[in-house]
């Protein structure tokens, strides 16, 4: 089994400008997408925004970019770390521009490319589109798409840059955007030891904790967190107690207007779990524990309409779940931590 998910095809080529035959530029240089064995096919349209060594470059310096706000100091990174499986590591909500507040827990970045809405309710319904809500949002980045090409084109490595990536140095919404999702496409978490028993990989076995939990998991846990990604990818209200500090929060409803939709947040994937707490919208819950006994005895009635699937027969709210099926099922949870991804430093800042 194949570990690297990309390669470079063929070498970088030249052409000579018209105006000066001893100046040339790149022609961008394809990077072919290796899907892993055990993931599904991707969602992101390649084929609308080929990958390029040079479009990724230009994605990974623009998600780095305090540029992208209007303090000029917080970037996508700053609020998605990546040692913490780029989460917004030791805040419940994110911090923004001027310590700005906002009211929700910034979600890993990961595997987007397999997705096709993005946010705890489903706002953004292209990865494309995904960047605009941080970057104007008055408690994120708090900026304007004007601005921010402004301030690009006025600084010479941006024109460089473009025009490696794009063919010449003309700096648009949509060539930023595109160069964001090619960095974000690469960003594939699949080398966890889950990944590498599932696909046989190393000689690597579960411990009979982690084998213990797997059952518990696929028992109890997998109607919702289904499939490779951990996520069925569906909006659901999962009875956690209504906030009263976010009174603005109406989870997908923000989004769809539907009464019934109150407080459904997207069910998260657990790939790097471990790593990206606290946990939940609004990050109430710091440990793994504390998420598995809120659903054993701490879910409630919360104003809308709580999903059936975590009802028991009785008709009251929960998940049974002993001490020890807490534990084993924990011990699974870490299986799906991907130290390959979390020190990948095709991704990191510096």
């Amino acid at each position: 089994m194949k570990k690297i998910f990309f390669i470079f095809l063929g070498t970088l080529a030249l052409f000579g400008c018209s105006n000066n035959d001893d100046e040339y530029v790149k022609i961008p240089t394809n990077i072919n997408f290796i899907n892993p064995s055990n993931f599904p096919d991707i969602a992101y349209d390649l084929s609308k925004n080929p990958l390029t060594e040079e479009g990724v470059a230009l994605g990974k310096e623009l998600f780095y970019e305090g540029k992208l706000s209007s303090s000029n100091i917080v970037s996508c990174g700053f609020c998605h770390e990546q040692k913490s499986a780029f989460t917004h590591h030791g805040h419940t909500v994110s911090h923004g521009v001027n310590s700005a507040v906002g009211f929700r827990n910034a979600q890993p970045i990961q595997n987007l490319a397999y997705f096709t809405e993005f946010t705890w309710d489903g706002a953004a319904i292209h990865l494309d589109l995904q960047p605009i809500i941080p970057i104007t949002s008055d408690f994120e980045m708090n900026e304007t798409i004007p601005s921010v090409l402004a301030k690009l084109n006025a600084d010479v490595k941006y024109a460089k840059l473009f025009e490696e990536a794009f063919g010449d140095q003309e700096i648009t919404s949509e060539r930023m955007l595109k160069a964001l999702s090619q960095f974000m496409v690469t960003m594939i978490s699949a080398n966890s030891n889950y990944d590498k028993v599932t696909r046989n990989e190393e000689n690597i076995t579960f411990t009979a904790s982690e084998n213990a939990g797997l059952k518990t998991f696929e028992n109890k846990c997998a109607s919702c967190h289904s499939g490779a990604l951990f996520t069925d990818k569906s909006y659901r209200n999962n009875g956690i107690p209504y906030n009263s500090k976010f009174p603005e929060e109406e989870g997908r409803k923000r989004v769809s207007g539907f009464a019934d939709d109150f407080y459904k947040f997207r069910v998260p994937s657990l790939r790097n779990i471990e790593m990206s707490f606290p946990y939940m919208h609004d990050g109430r819950f710091k440990t793994l524990e504390a998420v598995l006994d809120f659903y054993t005895d701490g879910m409630t009635e919360n104003g809308g309409v709580v999903d059936a699937s975590l009802r028991k027969a009785d008709g009251s709210l929960g998940i049974d779940l002993s001490a020890e099926e807490k534990t084993n099922l924990i011990a699974f949870l870490k299986t799906l931590t991907d130290n390959t991804f979390l020190n990948d430093k095709r991704f990191a800042e510096f």
